[in-house]
């Protein structure tokens, strides 16, 4: 029995390890633009049955209760909060924000497509709009060399001020993603999501329409990251684990006066 408990406090452990993982990679993301939050979700191990209820207990009685003991903890899965960060200002106006649901899309290099939040984009030298690292916005909008109020509306639409012309002209729209369950895209660096067959195909649409977000010109989305929560969650780790430390501490003493003793 002892060493059964070493065994699942060794579990408690881990789990608890793990879960100051996510709420060490929370914080340190509390700046990220457009970062979503991620919580450990946690499941009991298989259990051992010694006595299952309702088993016969004599010829003309069964046992009311079972006696089944628990082999631990295990970390399920992590899961994503999608909530959205609150807008941010910053009068760039090549920054973008979705005020609701759905993803700017990027091509990656090799044609692979990724999906994000964080519309911190720029020009390329050729003047195309793509993202810090260089990955072109999808679809691809060039803007001229010399244009002037680049503005972008609330559906995409992305015009620009040419010289010589006395309107301004429409150079593209940007379209949003949405998927059917946005919680299953998979996490990658530089703030991309890659599509899974959990989260479902891409759907491709206008801004502000189908459930889609609207575009926020001039404007960032923040982390949804609370600092304060974070930390209490932190305090509930740290006490969990120093729980299952003294758990085996205590077990490894209970060892000890039994070998003593025998």
């Amino acid at each position: 029995m002892p060493s059964s408990a070493l065994q699942v406090a060794r579990t408690g452990l881990e789990a608890q390890d793990t879960r100051m993982r996510v709420i060490a990679n929370n914080l340190a993301n509390v700046g990220t633009t457009a970062f979503k939050r991620d919580r450990a979700n946690f499941a009991t191990l298989a259990y051992q049955d010694a006595r299952v209820a309702g088993a016969q207990s004599s010829n003309e009685t069964a046992y009311a209760t079972g006696l089944n003991l628990g082999t631990g903890v295990g970390v399920q899965s992590t899961t994503r909060m999608e909530t959205q960060g609150s807008l941010q200002t910053t009068g760039n106006s090549l920054d973008m924000a979705l005020d609701g649901d759905g993803y700017f899309q990027v091509a990656l290099p090799g044609g692979q497509l990724a999906y994000t939040r964080a519309g911190n984009f720029t020009r390329s030298s050729e003047g195309q709009l793509v993202t810090a690292q260089g990955y072109v916005v999808q679809p691809p909008i060039t803007i001229p060399e010399g244009a002037t109020a680049i503005t972008v509306s609330e559906d995409g639409t992305v015009s620009a001020q040419i010289a010589g012309q006395s309107d301004p002209s429409q150079l593209g729209q940007i379209t949003i993603a949405s998927f059917t369950n946005p919680a299953a895209l998979q996490a990658s660096s530089d703030n991309f999501m890659l599509e899974t067959a959990a989260s479902g195909a891409a759907q491709i649409g206008i801004a502000g329409e189908a459930g889609r977000g609207q575009i926020r010109q001039g404007m960032l989305e923040a982390s949804n990251v609370n600092i304060v929560e974070e930390l209490v969650d932190m305090i509930e780790t740290q006490r969990a684990y120093e729980i299952n430390s003294k758990m085996i501490s205590a077990v490894d003493e209970m060892l000890k006066n039994a070998n003593q003793t025998l």
